[in-house]
């Protein structure tokens, strides 16, 4: 990495400008501005908040725009996130119980602490902490796989819970075969409890649908929901109508994916009606589920299917729910990164790129070290009208 990248952008340009021997007057002149308007992009007063104007000076410096910006950066968080998910994948294949290989030298947890340690997991995922996630991964999981063999009883759900996140958070790092793996495990450990298998199966929707395998994920995810429904909706448990109804919309938006409007409508509408039952401000079984949960999903939903008008104006209202600010930081910055891409869809690249800054303030990991989420933001920063903070950000990422 060159000194330089170091460098705050007016900095940059100051040290360019000296290369090339030009003064602030000769340099001004060149850009057809002032020489004061010169001198205060240098000291950081006034940004360079458009495209043009980068342009324009990196072009009267002769120098690539990337370099004005720092993109000889080496692209942050690639190395970090392919190594977490080497170190989670070697977690998931070690065997050691089955194999019974001599446990490390570590005491094994009780069922109690463990779920609380997975519990607090489950909540730095939720607030996008993926590096953090990642580290703590792999020996929760050997944690949970001992305690589990010492206690099967009390250890079960915990064992089902860190194989849930980990597919969770596999899915979100772009690694889909860690992620089934997990999952995999998930569902075995869970067979036998209706409620764990639906929790479980959350996963196995994600997993399935981020495979490209949607058909399936739309059988699997609607035997699943079926399951766990309520007989009787007079007696309604929030924990189980929460499962039911996510499940649900794990099946609406396969079927959106595979080109079934119908269908994904009609479901989405039947968790919708399970979701006002429920209300915003829960998060049964790590679901998030509620009214504001299921508009969230009728818009990506609408995004799948190519009707971005309707999402957009979905979006903007959807927002401004109270329900909105209640959810998980990882949903809402999730969600935007599929707002986003509405945007571009009905070419406005300005909002886009104003929802994916909302979306990097809430949730920062969610485009710096999701691959999905990468790729909108590359989407976004080659277009002329890209707000300039954007257009850093995907410099020093290295995408675009």
């Amino acid at each position: 990495m060159d000194s330089t990248d170091l460098l705050p952008i007016g900095r940059r340009v100051a040290y360019w400008r000296g290369r090339r021997k030009l003064s602030q007057q000769v340099f001004a002149d060149r850009l057809g501005k002032s020489k004061s308007w010169v001198d205060k992009v240098e000291r950081g007063v006034r940004s360079l908040d458009k495209v043009s104007i980068l342009q324009d000076v990196a072009a009267v410096l002769r120098i690539d725009t990337a370099v004005l910006l720092g993109r000889d950066a080496k692209p942050a968080g690639v190395t970090e996130r392919a190594g977490g998910v080497e170190r989670i994948r070697a977690a998931l294949s070690t065997y050691e119980i089955a194999l019974e290989r001599p446990a490390a030298r570590r005491p094994v947890l009780p069922a109690e602490r463990l779920a609380r340690e997975v519990a607090h997991l489950w909540t730095t995922f939720q607030h996008a902490r993926y590096p953090q996630v990642v580290d703590l991964l792999p020996q929760l999981v050997a944690d949970a796989q001992r305690t589990h063999v010492h206690d099967p009883g009390r250890g079960r759900v915990p064992l089902v819970e860190a194989y849930r996140v980990t597919a969770a958070l596999s899915v979100k790092l772009g690694a889909p075969d860690v992620a089934w793996l997990a999952v995999d495990r998930a569902m075995t450990a869970a067979t036998g409890d209706r409620g764990l298998v639906a929790a479980a199966a959350v996963q196995l929707g994600q997993v399935l649908r981020a495979s490209g395998r949607v058909r399936v994920a739309k059988s699997v995810m609607l035997a699943a929901a079926y399951r766990i429904a309520p007989p009787v909706a007079e007696f309604v448990d929030p924990a189980e109508l929460s499962l039911c109804g996510t499940l649900l919309v794990q099946a609406a938006l396969a079927a959106a994916r595979d080109g079934d409007d119908r269908t994904a409508a009609e479901l989405i509408d039947e968790a919708a009606e399970m979701a006002a039952r429920v209300g915003d401000g829960h998060d049964h079984h790590r679901t998030g589920f509620g009214p504001t949960a299921v508009e969230l999903a009728r818009i990506t939903a609408a995004v799948e299917q190519g009707d971005a008008e309707e999402a957009v104006a979905r979006h903007e209202k959807a927002i401004k729910r109270d329900g909105w600010r209640w959810l998980p930081a990882e949903h809402r910055a999730a969600y935007l990164v599929d707002a986003a891409r509405a945007y571009l869809q009905v070419d406005d690249p300005i909002n886009a790129g104003r929802v994916l800054i909302e979306a990097d303030r809430i949730a920062p990991a969610e485009i710096r070290h999701r691959p999905a989420g990468r790729d909108v933001l590359a989407l976004v920063a080659r277009d002329p009208a890209a707000p300039t903070t954007l257009v850093q950000l995907a410099a020093t990422l290295g995408v675009g």
